[in-house]
């Protein structure tokens, strides 16, 4: 548009000084015809258009700065999500049996006792199909278990609480002349991700539960690391 104006501008100078030529040297007046009032005229458009343009141009600085100040915001706001909403939850608890009472065991070999009763189970990290609880996140957890034996005349019970096979605490009960004895540990412990957490029954050993859920496995995490 500018260099239109600029075109014109410059026509019209031609035209004024034939103009002026065929006046023997004395400036036309302007009378209602192309001459040098709308030369004036088209100047001050063609002044109007680039201070019009420097005008844009400062307000497109101006968008550009704005759409930083928005996007280090939106940063801003997501790390504030990170540390309070954004926080990972981590937490479940489970007992043995889901219904009925019995006896669980024995197993000829150490297997994963899998608590089938789901109280809580937030973040999905436990799996009631197989007992075994799977860190989704790195952090600080904490664990508690316990345990309940058999019926049996002398208790035959030992569970272990595992950490990718390698035992971390256990409770037994494994003589005495009475018929029940209940145990429980705990643990807090630093995990990565994929690390597996369970309770292991030892071979040739027994648990009993019934509707009352003594035996039962907890855990949450404390906090990220």
């Amino acid at each position: 548009m500018k260099r239109i104006a600029v075109l014109i501008f410059a026509v019209s100078c031609c035209l004024c000084g034939a103009q002026y030529n065929a006046n023997n040297g004395k400036v036309p007046e302007c009378s209602g015809s192309v001459g040098c009032c709308e030369i004036y005229s088209l100047t001050s458009i063609s002044q109007n258009l680039g201070a019009v343009g420097e005008k844009i141009t400062n307000m497109a600085e101006k968008i550009t700065l704005l759409e930083e100040k928005l996007l280090n915001t939106e940063k801003e706001v997501l790390e504030l999500r990170s540390l309070t909403a954004g926080t990972p939850q981590v937490a479940f608890s489970a007992a043995l049996r889901d219904s009925g009472s019995g006896d669980t065991g024995p197993f000829t070999v150490a297997t994963p006792l899998q608590y089938k009763r789901i109280f809580s189970n937030t973040g999905n990290s436990y799996n009631p199909s197989t007992g075994i609880f799977t860190a989704v996140v790195k952090g600080m957890y904490f664990f508690r278990f316990s345990m309940f034996n058999n019926l049996n005349p002398v208790p035959n019970s030992v569970v272990s609480l595992m950490k990718n096979g390698v035992r971390l605490t256990s409770v037994w009960d494994t003589s005495g002349s009475d018929s029940n004895d209940m145990g429980s540990n705990a643990v807090v412990i630093p995990l990565e991700v994929g690390d597996n957490v369970y309770v292991e029954l030892q071979p040739n050993r027994i648990v009993y539960d019934d509707g009352m859920n003594y035996n039962t496995f907890s855990g949450f995490l404390l906090f990220t690391m």
